[in-house]
């Protein structure tokens, strides 16, 4: 994102934070019922402030500190949801998720361990071999996204084993796909962006915009006081 004043989370999309976009469409999901946020420890107090505190809830919403990698900071939440059926991983930066998504992803996880939402592969894809190219075949390719759904006995055994043999991945699908359980695609929206660059955050704007003149989704509130100048 380059360099900000605050963690790219804490950035505004039309006068809104994206993590409050993000933690919105969960608050107001009559599936949730309780949600963690891992977040790195010199901001947990901006994000309870400021983030948590605007979501006017009475869901029970719990900031964690993150870790070094990804993937520490998803276990440090997951420990905190062992008493739960299922659990939903989803990024801090995707604030475009569809509440039908979150729903999908919760339905086929209950069925069937595991489900992630993805888009299929629109463009052409090439490998690079020596110093050529090769095409490869897009009929099976996809994007991940999140949210990411999982049954949570087997997100948390796919992780604890990770742990175990040292293996790291981006990706929570991967520690489970290592188990060789199935994980389920759910097709979800080529809306549901995630915001790492600049031109993400135009974007974002875009849809933010177009949201709100379609009635997708109301205004989050008034004033907040983070900005990214």
């Amino acid at each position: 994102m380059g360099k900000t004043s605050v963690p790219k989370q804490f950035l505004e999309i039309e006068g809104v934070p994206i993590l409050l976009r993000t933690l919105k469409a969960f608050v107001d999901h009559p599936l949730i019922q309780k949600i963690v946020i891992t977040i790195p420890t010199d901001h947990a107090a901006l994000c309870a402030e400021h983030i948590v505190s605007a979501c006017h809830t009475d869901k029970e919403i719990k900031v964690v500190a993150g870790g070094d990698t990804r993937q520490q900071s998803v276990y440090n939440g997951l420990v905190h949801l062992s008493d739960t059926d299922v659990v939903v991983i989803h990024d801090g930066v995707r604030p475009f998720v569809a509440l039908e998504t979150i729903t999908r992803t919760i339905h086929t996880a209950h069925l069937s361990g595991a489900a992630i939402a993805a888009v299929p592969v629109r463009e052409t894809v090439k490998r690079k071999v020596g110093e050529s190219l090769e095409t490869v075949s897009r009929d099976e390719l996809w994007f991940a996204h999140t949210p990411q759904s999982f049954q949570t006995n087997l997100i948390l055994e796919a992780h604890e084993e990770a742990l175990r043999i040292g293996f790291h991945s981006t990706d929570d699908a991967s520690l489970v796909e290592r188990l060789g359980r199935p994980v389920i695609i759910v097709e979800d929206s080529y809306e549901n962006i995630k915001i790492t660059t600049p031109v993400d955050l135009a974007v974002a704007s875009v849809l933010a915009r177009r949201r709100l003149a379609t009635e997708e989704s109301e205004p989050l509130g008034e004033d907040f006081p983070l900005r990214s100048k």
